[in-house]
Parts: C-alpha cells; sequence; structure tokens
C-alpha cells in the first residue's frame, strides 16, 4: 500500500460522507478559480487546515505531495514575471500581479486535491462516480488500474534495490545502464501481469461489475450546512476584500 493510500484509509476523517468532503474541496476549487487570488490565498488555508488539523493527515506526507508540484509552478512563475528580449532580461509588466495570482490559484486547487486524495480512499472516490452513472465496467478498470500502478512501481523499486546490490551502482555508466535494464524489463513484467489478471478475470465469470463491500455514510443536515457557511463566508470575503 502506498503511503498515500494508506493515509487516505487511516485518517481522522475517513469515515465522513463523501458528499461532505468532496462539496467542500470542490466548492472552495471554484471559489478560488472565480474569485480574487485573495480569496484563493483563504481557500488554501482553509484546505490545509481541514487536512492537518481536522483530519490529522501527517504534515511530512502533505507537503511532500506538494512538492513536485510546486516546484513546477516556480518555474511558471519565473517565465510570468521575467521577459528576455533585445535589451537583455528584465521584469515583466505587470508580471508579479500576474505570478501572485498563479500562485495563490494554483496552491489553492492543489490543496484540494490533495484533501480529497488524502482523506478519501480511491475506492469511495471512484465508487462515488459510479453512483452518478459512470459504467460499472470503467469504474472497475480505473480500480484495477489503480491498483497496478502501485505494483508496478513496488516491482520497479525492488529491481533497483537488487541492482544496487550487485554494485549496479557503483558509477554513474553503470547507473544508467541499470536504469536501462529496469525500463527493459518492466514493461514485458506489466504486460504479463495485465494478461494474468485478464485471464483470472474472465475465470471468475467478470461481466463488468465486481460486487464488493462498501462501508458508505450518508451525508448529514448539520454537515452539509456547516460546509455551505464555510463557502459562503469565503465567497463574501472575496467578493468585497
Amino acid at each position: 500500500m502506498s503511503p498515500i493510500d494508506r493515509e487516505a484509509h487511516l485518517n481522522r476523517w475517513r469515515r465522513k460522507p463523501l458528499a461532505e468532503k468532496t462539496l467542500l474541496a470542490l466548492g472552495l476549487l471554484v471559489l478560488a478559480l472565480a474569485l480574487k487570488p485573495a480569496a484563493a490565498v483563504l481557500v488554501a488555508s482553509t484546505m490545509s487546515a481541514a487536512a492537518l488539523v481536522g483530519a490529522r493527515v501527517s504534515p511530512r506526507l502533505w507537503f511532500g505531495c506538494m512538492a513536485a508540484p510546486l516546484g513546477f509552478l516556480a518555474v511558471g512563475v519565473v517565465t510570468l514575471a521575467l521577459r528576455v528580449d533585445a535589451h537583455g532580461i528584465g521584469l515583466a509588466p505587470g508580471g508579479f500581479a500576474e505570478a501572485g495570482a498563479l500562485v495563490a490559484r494554483s496552491v489553492a486547487g492543489l490543496t484540494c486535491m490533495l484533501f480529497l486524495a488524502l482523506t478519501t480512499p480511491a475506492s469511495d472516490l471512484v465508487g462515488g462516480l459510479g453512483r452518478l452513472g459512470l459504467p460499472s465496467e470503467i469504474v472497475d478498470l480505473a480500480l484495477l488500474m489503480y491498483r497496478f500502478l502501485f505494483i508496478l512501481g513496488d516491482s520497479a523499486v525492488a529491481m533497483d534495490a537488487a541492482q544496487a546490490a550487485r554494485l549496479g551502482h557503483a558509477t554513474a555508466r553503470r547507473r544508467v545502464m541499470s536504469a536501462g535494464l529496469i525500463a527493459a524489463n518492466l514493461l514485458p513484467r506489466a504486460l504479463d501481469r495485465a494478461r494474468r489478471m485478464e485471464i483470472a478475470l474472465a475465470s471468475r465469470g467478470w461481466r463488468g461489475e465486481m460486487r464488493v463491500l462498501a462501508d458508505r455514510t450518508a451525508a448529514t443536515a448539520s454537515g452539509l450546512a456547516a460546509i455551505s457557511a464555510t463557502l459562503a463566508a469565503i465567497a463574501l470575503v472575496g467578493l468585497f476584500a
């Protein structure tokens, strides 16, 4: 199980209704995109507090998941804040304002999506889409593919550890060769696993729907009211700030 899956199953808000968490995350995401950047800052703060204080998500995992997206965001900020012309490199007119708005809205959107990913298991999210009308075949395939990614990841880590134990990382040249060998061997292994999974499903008479026990909690009126009040308060602040 990946750290994200583990956190999604063990956090404090694991049993909260999916409808409430989805309404909170997607509602705040819409507000961050539609209102001024100041509202986006408030959205990011609210989502971070909900995850770290409310759901008790691990701060190390929370900020670790944000590291890579923030790196891409930093590159985008530089391209907005600077310009290159015949006179060299200089500050772009209005570049800092555009970069600030980009950072605020991007971080707000990132925190909303991370909140859902780290407080709600993927099976619950995809199952919710199924209840909204997504065909059961797509639901089951999405779950299988999601799990399959982590199986391949574990295989790649095991292969890399085996190469390191055989001095495959002793020099930079050997490291590059080892990475190529992993890539060359991982694809056939992935195809073989996928084929065996297809045979296993066919042998069990799979017809596009795998029924499993689901622990679903209905949304409460008090929870929906509290979330609606939060959205309304942030919307008012964003409109009049």
